[in-house]
């Protein structure tokens, strides 16, 4: 789904212009303008959240006072110019590696991909190959777009290794700035297929909180008060299993946090099946849902604007095999009394 900067964003850190940028001295007419905004239009060709994470990154300055420390948010004063200087762009460090790859669509600016649970996005920690970055570039070769970063060309945004579902990938830097920007704006359409314990009693409900590391965990991130960011999940209940076990319900993204629909859902007490790091699991539940392998979340549907048809585009896939078996298992569950103690996480 990501959930601005949106967490599952992905650009910034290679550029494919280098050169030191100076702008024109800032008008009357743009006197007040936020910072990445005024910068944004001197140079389109950066997209405002790229423009974010280079002033961020202390990539720009103040050209009569490079000393001076810049917030994105800042207010620009009539007069002022600015000197930008991208970090120099760095060729990729994965190899293609030749992996099966579920496309659902292709042209020549982007592909569509149905990721398999199990399959890294990008390569990172523990995960130098076999990732989806790796097939991609045994896909596409060299027109997979750079904004991505070194480490993953062509991602926009991202779902967890353990999460199945749709992605779309950019092919060009043209289509990245443009899909990343619907991502921005949160226009992207993400709806994802959950399976969580407990009865989620209401029909249809709206989870909005800040999310953050959480501070007690730092591998965790939780809902928090202060320096979160803000997230909310549309949920509606589909279906609910052995009088109260478990749930099955349908969410929609406003935003792409890390972990948001994870979070969300246990931090009003129902989390997802087969969630190592965020559920708890009913001691009375049977052993064949107790032992789901993974959290049971999939990226079912994804609509965006194509970057240069202009378009409206979108892609839905049914559940996976192992959702799919884990659904018919829930369903034979015997139902009982949703008053009982399977309406409440155990």
């Amino acid at each position: 789904m990501t959930d601005t900067q949106d967490d599952d964003i992905l650009e910034g850190e290679v550029y494919q212009n280098t050169e030191v940028l100076v702008t024109p001295k800032v008008p009357e007419t743009q006197k007040n303008l936020r910072l990445d905004k005024f910068l944004v239009s001197c140079y389109p060709q950066f997209s405002r959240n790229q423009m974010i994470r280079l002033i961020k990154e202390g990539a720009v300055s103040v050209e009569d006072c490079p000393s001076r420390t810049l917030a994105p948010d800042d207010e620009v004063k009539v007069g002022e110019h600015f000197k930008i200087i991208p970090p120099e762009a760095t060729p990729a460090d994965p190899v293609p590696e030749n992996i099966p790859l579920d496309i659902l669509y292709e042209d020549k600016d982007l592909l569509v991909v149905n990721k398999p649970a199990g399959l890294v996005v990008h390569p990172g920690a523990g995960n130098t190959h076999g990732t989806l970055v790796n097939a991609l570039l045994a896909h596409c070769g060299d027109s997979l777009s750079g904004i991505g970063g070194v480490r993953r060309p062509g991602i926009v945004h991202r779902i967890d290794k353990d999460t199945s579902g749709i992605l779309v990938v950019a092919k060009n830097d043209w289509a990245h700035r443009h899909l990343a920007e619907q991502f921005a704006e949160h226009t992207i359409e993400r709806v994802y297929q959950a399976f969580v314990w407990g009865f989620v009693k209401n029909t249809t409900g709206v989870i909005s909180g800040y999310i953050g590391r959480s501070p007690t965990n730092r591998q965790k991130m939780a809902v928090v008060k202060t320096n979160g960011k803000h997230a909310t999940t549309h949920y509606e209940r589909l279906e609910v299993f052995g009088g109260g076990l478990a749930s099955h319900i349908q969410c929609t993204l406003e935003t792409g946090r890390t972990h948001q629909i994870r979070v969300h859902m246990a931090s009003i007490g129902h989390s997802l099946i087969g969630d190592t790091v965020y559920g708890i699991v009913p001691y009375h539940a049977p052993e064949a849902l107790k032992f789901f392998p993974r959290q049971a979340l999939h990226a079912g549907f994804l609509g965006f604007i194509h970057p240069t048809t202009e378009e409206r585009m979108t892609f839905e896939v049914p559940l996976p095999e192992d959702m799919q078996t884990l659904l018919n298992n829930l369903r034979s569950l015997s139902c009982v009394d949703q008053t009982d103690h399977f309406t409440h996480q155990g």
